[in-house]
């Protein structure tokens, strides 16, 4: 008689709790690899504002060319230190100047009369933001120099002293500074794309002793810019309020910046933009707190941003000092207004 035929042994079942370990590795690797991935990404982010921010700071000692005292009787100037800015804890509300040039480059040592002066006031904890433009032909003091129209400061006593004569102006500390050019700005919109705008009126100024990039020719409606085409907008003074109607448009179109930086789509280009515009910028803020205001930037409420002229529509006098056309308003009063809005 055949014995029976031994049958294979079957592999023994897994078990329930074996099969959830298995799903919970492939999930956890899973996990790992997309946190991998995200780490890589903020690495990088962090590493372009880092390299940018490196890339376009400038050490106080080395903008600022030595200060002197003018003696009025024609003698030899005298040097004297140079104010150093204040510093900024992170906490506190920070001021920033804001100086745009005509210099067709910004590495050269050389700056020319600012064209356009703001300080950006954030507040930190409430996230808000007044934007302060300064009238150009506004006469000033300029400390160890003398009174003069305040975008003379700059070709003075550099960056610095336009700080230093703008924070005594307003009665801010005036913390950092940040200068570009006409290349810088036009490099910005360009990067993020162009704006979409609405232009308030026909617009059109030719000089045939400048560039004719430079010549403004726009249509009012709303209108794709790129960086020509907004620089023409924000320089446009050819109307009757010349530079009250320009540093309104400035501030108007600051805001549309300032929102467009904090969209996704801007944020996904971020090492783009940021290496696009470094050859035009330069600053005193030093790269560990331009990162922090980078942080704090992409929080600020851009609706909240306060748009105030300094000095404000009749407060202040034409008049002729010295062979210069100048704006005189009276230094109390200026401040007692910076000190309202700030409050209010």
């Amino acid at each position: 008689m055949d014995e029976p035929t031994a049958q294979p042994a079957l592999p023994p079942k897994k078990s329930s709790s074996t099969n959830r370990s298995r799903k919970f590795r492939i999930w956890l690797y899973s996990l790992g690899g997309v946190a991998l991935i995200v780490a890589s990404v903020i690495a990088y982010y962090m590493y372009s504002i880092y390299s940018f921010a490196d890339k376009i700071y400038v050490a106080p000692q080395v903008v600022q060319p030595p200060s002197m005292h003018i003696p009025t009787d024609g003698s030899t100037p005298i040097p004297v230190p140079v104010v150093e800015p204040p510093e900024w804890s992170g906490s506190e509300r920070i001021n920033i100047l804001l100086l745009g040039g005509d210099s067709r480059g910004v590495k050269s040592n050389a700056k020319p009369r600012s064209d356009t002066m703001m300080v950006a006031s954030i507040d930190p904890v409430d996230k808000s933001t007044h934007l302060f433009s300064l009238l150009r032909d506004t006469y000033v003091d300029i400390p160890r120099h003398g009174s003069n129209r305040l975008n003379a400061a700059i070709t003075m006593g550099g960056p610095l002293l336009s700080m230093e004569t703008v924070g005594n102006l307003l009665d801010l500390p005036i913390h950092y500074y940040v200068y570009t050019d006409f290349e810088g700005f036009i490099s910005l919109i360009d990067e993020l794309g162009g704006i979409d705008y609405e232009v308030d009126k026909n617009m059109t100024h030719i000089d045939k002793r400048d560039d004719p990039r430079y010549s403004i020719k726009l249509e009012k409606g709303m209108q794709h810019l790129d960086g020509i085409t907004a620089l023409q907008y924000v320089r446009f003074r050819s109307d009757a309020m010349s530079d009250f109607s320009r540093s309104d448009r400035q501030r108007q179109f600051l805001s549309a910046i300032a929102g467009k930086l904090q969209k996704t789509t801007s944020l996904l280009k971020l090492p783009q933009l940021l290496n696009g515009i470094a050859p035009y910028i330069e600053t005193s803020i030093p790269p560990g707190d331009l990162v922090k205001l980078a942080r704090l930037g992409m929080k600020l409420d851009t609706s909240r941003l306060a748009g105030i002229q300094i000095p404000k529509m009749g407060a202040f006098k034409n008049q002729i000092i010295s062979d210069m056309d100048v704006l005189v308003a009276d230094p109390d009063q200026i401040r007692s207004y910076v000190r309202e809005q700030l409050a209010g």
